[in-house]
């Protein structure tokens, strides 16, 4: 596995290093003029994490998971995700799988290719296009109060546009520290159970505070939530302001 995650990270450098400089400065020009729509106590959660404005000028986004190691592009949303023993990915076109041992890939890649990508890039990801905000009922965690935001897709926006977030922060320093969220990918309709992450560590990564690790916690009763078994966590994280060859993320048949 060191021996892959050595690999990727020297291909990262060396697409890096071959990408014209003009093209770079032609996106990051793009968006700083990008308007906000976001609610201003988001603004400040964004800020508490290193900023909005210098996460969009960011390209790359890699971390480790278990034996995984996920890449993406922040900007076409490309994402590879590579193991020992099966990689997939999204190329800008089509979702990928390809498995090295048959059997080994035990999700659907069109669910799994960008799961833990969004859990990793909070908040950063509540910034996307197509996004409506609405400020919810404080989420009440062992005598503390935290304010939160329900984030939901407009129509035909992402493969599960029904999917619905709800991030709370805590009141004096504005770090993210709990999300809620829905799945749909298998239903295609709205539901209305919550599953809930506790975002219980973070570490600087070039200036950004990213999750080091989250834990699922579970709803016993009302107001009572226990963590569950269910944690990980990130290591190896790396960004980079300057982008990857398309062709990084293609599927590769040997």
């Amino acid at each position: 596995m060191k021996k892959i995650i050595l690999l990727l990270i020297v291909v990262i450098a060396i697409s890096c290093k071959s990408e014209p400089k003009k093209e770079v400065k032609s996106e990051i020009k793009k968006v700083e003029e990008q308007e906000e729509t976001f609610p201003t106590e988001l603004g400040k959660v964004f800020e508490a994490h290193g900023g909005i404005d210098a996460w969009r000028k960011v390209q790359v986004l890699s971390f480790n998971k278990e034996d995984e190691v996920h890449i993406s592009d922040l900007h076409s949303r490309k994402i590879i995700v590579k193991s020992p023993k099966y990689s997939l990915g999204f190329d800008g076109n089509e979702i990928w799988s390809l498995e090295e041992v048959e059997g080994s890939l035990k999700r659907d890649p069109a669910f799994y290719y960008n799961l833990y990508f969004y859990f990793y890039a909070m908040p950063f990801v509540l910034a996307d296009d197509g996004i409506t905000y609405e400020k919810v009922d404080d989420f009440v965690f062992e005598g503390v109060n935290y304010p939160g935001y329900k984030i939901s897709y407009r129509a035909n926006v992402g493969t599960s546009p029904d999917d619905n977030y709800i991030v709370y922060y805590n009141p004096e320093t504005f770090k993210m520290e709990w999300l809620a969220y829905t799945v749909t990918f298998k239903s295609k309709a709205p539901v209305d159970k919550y599953k809930m992450i506790r975002y219980n560590s973070w570490e600087n990564v070039s200036g950004f505070i990213l999750p080091k690790q989250i834990t699922w916690y579970s709803k016993v009763e009302k107001d009572l939530y226990i963590p569950t078994t269910k944690i990980v966590d990130f290591k190896l994280a790396l960004v980079s302001p300057v982008n990857l060859a398309d062709s990084f993320f293609e599927k590769r048949v040997k």
